[in-house]
């Protein structure tokens, strides 16, 4: 679904980027990509996306290469950055309906999914108000919905449970299962480290630009250790 090869993204006059990056995220996938601030997950997340252009390296998402495609790429992902940019002055349902547009999603199929996630998030009832009139928390489960309406067959998320209260983040946790089950996958950042373990199958170690571990959840964190316990152990071995 997702592969990335030797990515390569270097900031002028800085040492921040990301270096010869190589994961594959496959079909059923929810993979956790975890680091300190600073790391190069909202790096490599901005290049998958087509946000940022990067020096070496290939990104294929669903057997299609971000650079040579772009368009359709992005008609088979969503993205949710951590602190998503709304247009505050429309409605939430006319952001939405925005959102449809932009992907040609038919009348009653946007309906039906508006009215499935707005009332799984308990928002139906602020869709008719101004987005400036939102919670921080509205906001995102609001960016949740626009993302999911289209069907993506890959969700990109970047800190997705921050803002989000407990049930409304084992909601979408339901939602990532969901588009799993249906043949998609989910890749995301995140610093909740317990969740990441409960909810993943395969598992990212970034740490300055590099990456220190990748694989299966169940092979990288055995022996009665917590993917806490591993994170530290991998940082804790590149700074000796």
């Amino acid at each position: 679904m997702l592969k990335i090869t030797n990515l390569t993204k270097c900031y002028k006059g800085s040492d921040k980027g990301v270096h010869r990056l190589n994961m594959h995220i496959e079909k059923g996938d929810i993979y956790a990509f975890i680091g300190h601030n600073g790391a190069g997950k909202t790096t490599t997340l901005k290049c998958v996306t087509g946000i940022h252009d990067f020096d070496e390296g290939e990104i294929i998402i669903d057997g299609i290469n971000i650079r040579e495609n772009p368009l359709e790429c992005k008609r088979r992902f969503a993205y949710i950055p951590d602190n998503p940019d709304l247009y505050e002055y429309l409605t939430g349902i006319q952001y939405l309906n925005f959102i449809a547009d932009i992907f040609q999603v038919g009348a009653k199929e946007r309906r039906d999914k508006i009215e499935k996630y707005a009332d799984a998030f308990e928002i139906t009832e602020s869709l008719g108000d101004l987005i400036s009139t939102y919670s921080h928390g509205m906001k995102q489960k609001l960016a949740i919905i626009s993302a999911l309406v289209h069907e993506p067959k890959l969700l990109i998320l970047d800190e997705p449970f921050v803002g989000l209260d407990p049930k409304a983040a084992v909601i979408l946790k339901d939602m990532m299962r969901e588009i799993c089950a249906n043949k998609g996958a989910v890749f995301f950042s995140t610093h909740v480290l317990d969740v990441a373990e409960k909810l993943c199958n395969k598992v990212a170690i970034i740490k300055d630009g590099r990456l220190l571990a990748s694989g299966n959840m169940a092979d990288i964190v055995k022996n009665g250790q917590s993917l806490e316990d591993i994170f530290m152990e991998a940082i804790d071995d590149v700074a000796d």
